[in-house]
């Protein structure tokens, strides 16, 4: 307990799938007789199976991002596009679009282009996802995440 582990396996064999961003761990709060509990970057608590395997530190290169891009240029180098905002495009091209001036909205929530919640703050898993048995405690959006709240 409290050993920090990173490349984390979900499923025994089917290889590495969480904490494998630079700087990235996770601590290990528990273990029982099947399963270890995990504490993740995302401040989600979960449980994954004993025999899973996992390497035990932190990844390297914490710094970067701390890297500035600089300019647009650069950018564009790296294969990054302009972003546009949603509310200032037509109705047509974004549900945050359209209407007079500066408008707010226009639906109670936060939604992408093709009209699903974004995750600004709403629950985007599906509730009927197999693994949320495992799932102890679920992530705080917004300031923990390093959110402007």
């Amino acid at each position: 307990m409290g050993t920090f582990v990173y490349n984390v396996e979900l499923n025994p064999g089917a290889g590495a799938q969480l904490a494998r961003s630079a700087g990235n761990y996770i601590e290990v709060v528990a273990q029982d007789a099947t399963h270890t509990t995990l504490k993740m970057p995302s401040t989600e608590i979960r449980k994954v199976l004993k025999t899973a395997w996992a390497s035990i530190g932190a990844v390297s290169n914490e710094e970067y991002r701390l890297v500035d891009i600089g300019k647009a240029g650069r950018a564009r180098h790296m294969g990054l596009r302009p972003k546009n905002r949603g509310t200032a495009r037509n109705a047509v091209d974004h549900p945050h679009g359209g209407g007079e001036g500066r408008s707010p909205r226009g639906h109670r929530r936060s939604r992408t282009k093709q009209g699903r919640p974004t995750g600004k703050g709403q629950k985007t898993r599906s509730p009927k996802k197999r693994s949320n048995k495992l799932i102890v405690a679920r992530r705080k959006p917004g300031r923990l995440m390093g959110g402007k709240r």
